[in-house]
C-alpha cells in the first residue's frame, strides 16, 4: 500500500471497537467510559455531567447495558446513588483489555501499512 499513497501526506489508520448484538450496541469506548464515570462518582447524573450528556441519554445507555446483561452492571441504591456491580466492574476490566490489544493490533498493522 506504501507505494500507493503520497508521500508528501501522512497518513494514519483509525478504528473504533464495539461489542454488539443483532438488536443494539452493548459495550463501546462511550459506554467504558461512563461506567468508569458512575463508579467514581456514584451518580448516573454526575457521569452525565462528566461526559457533557443528558441525564436520559445517560440513563438510557445503563437501561440497554443492564438489558443485554445477563445480571445487572448498575444498581440503584437508596437515595439516588448508584452503584457498578462486581459484574460491571469485571465487564470494564475485560473490555480495557479488549479495547488494548485492539490499539496494538491497529498500531502494528499502521507500522505495515505506512
Amino acid at each position: 500500500m506504501k507505494d500507493l499513497l503520497r508521500p508528501d501526506l501522512v497518513f494514519r489508520l483509525t478504528g473504533r471497537l464495539w461489542v454488539e448484538s443483532a438488536a443494539d450496541r452493548f459495550m463501546g469506548i462511550g459506554r467504558l467510559e461512563l461506567l468508569g464515570l458512575i463508579q467514581q462518582h456514584g451518580s448516573i447524573s454526575r457521569a452525565a455531567q462528566g461526559m457533557g450528556m443528558s441525564y436520559k441519554r445517560a440513563w438510557d445507555l445503563v437501561s440497554s447495558l443492564n438489558a443485554q446483561s445477563a445480571r445487572p452492571l448498575v444498581l440503584t441504591q437508596t437515595g439516588r446513588r448508584h452503584r457498578v456491580t462486581a459484574e460491571g466492574e469485571r465487564l470494564i476490566a475485560e473490555f480495557e483489555a479488549l479495547q488494548a490489544r485492539f490499539l496494538a493490533a491497529e498500531a502494528a498493522e499502521a507500522e505495515r501499512l505506512f
